[in-house]
């Protein structure tokens, strides 16, 4: 049997059943579960927010004071009036238009010396070991998702090119991580059994949320067809035989210190 490695994590927990889980005897079903309206009822002063654990009891906010959220459409234009000295980007395939503009907005909306981090996955799912058939309904639901993503012009086969559009901003020293992320708990190593556990759960929960309005908008597929094959999908990600995963893509570059001077023009001589 292979030990798996970060570059390559292909060795099968042999003795792991559907239901097997490296984090504990508790399904982590409970732990995505969506949050309580109790939890989200927070004790408000001074415009500030702190929880009601012992409420009245603790004086520290939850949240610092040079911090904040905001909530808004970052293909719009960027109104910031500070520069950023950090901007990261993660789990976005499929929400913009032109990667290369959101990173050039990234690019001057950063402080010089500042960075651009991104994390990002690729499609479709691989194998090294041939446990995935073409026959896999995991695998065909990633194809269509990308044939879909193209359709609606927000591909989602992006990631992989990263590198070339942070240096084509104007990036420097860019960094590329690739790694394999199973799509299953089917690994022996703890670490990437558990990230194929976390996978799993997030596709057997939100593959419909995923899928419905891309598949009926774009591919025309029918309600009752796509709701079918999703069950089909989730009974599929079930089993720990077949050895999927994706690439996974962490990007970093950095804007220089200072802007590259341009040559001065030669003047012809009057």
């Amino acid at each position: 049997m292979i030990e798996p490695t970060a570059d390559n994590p292909q060795a099968e927990d042999t003795r792991a059943d559907d239901d097997a889980s490296s984090i504990g005897d508790a399904s982590t079903q409970d732990s995505l579960a969506s949050l309580r309206s109790s939890i989200l009822d927070y004790r408000r002063e001074n415009g500030r927010t702190y929880h009601r654990l012992s409420d009245g009891k603790c004086f520290l906010s939850s949240v610092p004071p040079n911090y904040s959220f905001e909530v808004d459409d970052v293909e719009k234009e960027w109104t910031w009036t500070a520069p950023f000295d950090f901007i990261f980007i993660r789990a976005m395939i499929a929400s913009f238009k032109s990667w290369p503009d959101m990173i050039a907005k990234a690019y001057a909306n950063l402080e010089p010396g500042g960075y651009l981090e991104i994390h990002d996955n690729d499609f479709p799912l691989k194998c090294d070991d041939g446990t995935m058939t073409d026959e896999c309904k995991a695998l065909k639901w990633t194809k269509l998702l990308i044939e879909g993503t193209d359709l609606m012009g927000r591909p989602i086969t992006v990631a992989r090119d990263f590198k070339k559009m942070l240096e084509d901003a104007g990036f420097v020293d860019v960094v590329v991580k690739k790694e394999k992320w199973p799509y299953t708990p089917w690994p022996k190593d703890p670490k990437y059994k558990e990230l194929g556990e976390w996978d799993k759960e997030s596709a057997l929960q939100g593959i419909e949320a995923i899928t419905m309005a891309l598949f009926t908008r774009m591919l025309d597929w029918s309600v009752p067809e796509t709701t079918v094959f999703c069950a089909e999908v989730r009974n599929e990600l079930k089993r720990v035989d077949i050895h999927a995963y994706y690439d996974v893509y962490s990007v970093y570059g950095q804007k220089p210190e200072k802007e590259p001077s341009q040559a001065p023009e030669n003047n012809p001589e009057e």
